[in-house]
């Protein structure tokens, strides 16, 4: 692994798409800055780093703050130039519509929107500087579709890809790649499995498949091809989702 006089910023460090996404980036020499609420939980994440033998800078985040979100991104970049940032708040709750309070609406939106506007507006402004640089940002099937008890997640993430669109435009003339990644399925995580033995049973979860659900290195896999892009085929969009997924 060599060392890249480079930073990738992770906002939303999860345990498991962000983690992963972390891992490979400084597997692939990047010097990471990872973000999320409570820092503390990023302590494993940075043990796995490094001892891999990379480098990472863990940071406790609310990025629904603008001042915080400014700070964060403004330390990646003064630490090493700012080459990669990955936007990865999910905010995936689901209530019937009369159910769905002000303040949980509110929330979502603040968490899956507001905070990736605010990330992609500074990683923009700390990569033009240099004119160059990768912006990406998480979706989900909500930011296609609305369904049933996702009122306040699908109108989020329906904003968040437009801010990703918007952005694209704007910025990939200027050589920042913008992109959105859908991922269209459930992500084997302790969320995702806990809300299928809630909804079909321990046996259904005991015998489950394992291709239903996407691996989240796989998911990392998909962000690190988007960063490889030849600038003459980028992708503003990808969609991912595990072979046997209906869609």
């Amino acid at each position: 692994m060599a060392a890249r006089n480079a930073t990738a910023a992770i906002v939303g460090a999860g345990d498991y798409i962000g983690a992963a996404i972390a891992k490979k980036f400084a597997a692939e020499g990047f010097t990471v800055f990872a973000g999320r609420r409570n820092g503390d939980k990023l302590a494993p994440l940075v043990k796995d780093v490094e001892s891999a033998g990379g480098k990472i800078f863990a940071r406790s985040l609310d990025a629904r703050k603008e001042e915080e979100i400014v700070a964060f991104i403004g330390d990646a970049d003064h630490h090493a130039p700012l080459e990669v940032c990955i936007f990865n708040i999910g905010a995936n709750v689901n209530f019937p519509i009369t159910e769905t309070t002000e303040r949980v609406f509110r929330k979502v939106w603040e968490m899956a929107c507001y905070a990736g506007f605010l990330t992609t507006r500074e990683a923009a402004k700390a990569m033009l500087a240099r004119g160059r640089g990768s912006i990406f940002l998480t979706g989900a099937t909500a930011s296609l579709r609305g369904g049933i008890g996702f009122a306040a997640f699908a109108s989020a993430k329906f904003g968040l890809r437009a801010v990703s669109q918007a952005a694209a435009r704007e910025l990939g003339p200027k050589n920042i790649h913008v992109a959105h990644l859908i991922v269209d399925a459930g992500v084997d995580t302790q969320f995702v499995r806990d809300r299928i033995k809630a909804r079909e049973g321990e046996e259904a979860l005991a015998n489950l498949d394992p291709e239903r659900l996407m691996n989240p290195d796989a998911v990392a896999g998909a962000y690190w091809q988007l960063y490889e892009q030849p600038r003459s085929a980028w992708s503003s969009e990808m969609e991912i989702r595990p072979f046997g997924e209906k869609w």
